[in-house]
């Protein structure tokens, strides 16, 4: 009933950007966090950045001054505006999402299908 679509990846040079989005439909009551994870081939699986319902953000430090994260609440969408980008950046990148569907009910973490980023020269 819920389901988050990533979009805003790509191919492009060390030192340029990109922005994705992420947004989620379905029945949401509340989405308490929104975030972006990525992985790389034959790594596990890492958080880049989180923004809260109150607009909170967290980043890994290999992204701090580089990426920004951004959310716009009416449209249930978050963002990830990523500049100066490093060869160390390509990665299958991942929207998460803990959402509550209901006011009684717990809420759960949903994942998008990802969207691949390369950086490369």
């Amino acid at each position: 009933q819920v389901q988050l679509v990533e979009s805003g990846g790509g191919l492009v040079q060390p030192g340029g950007s990109l922005r994705l989005s992420c947004a989620a439909s379905g029945t949401i009551f509340r989405i308490n966090l929104m975030g972006w994870y990525r992985q790389a081939p034959e790594k596990q699986r890492e958080l880049v950045a989180t923004i809260t319902n109150g607009g909170s953000t967290n980043y890994a430090d290999s992204v701090k001054g580089r990426f920004t994260i951004s959310s716009d609440n009416a449209k249930n969408t978050v963002y990830l505006q990523m500049t100066s980008l490093k060869p160390e950046d390509t990665a299958v990148y991942y929207c998460n999402a803990n959402i509550k569907m209901e006011v009684y009910y717990s809420a759960r973490n949903y994942w998008g299908q990802g969207t691949q980023v390369t950086v490369s020269s």
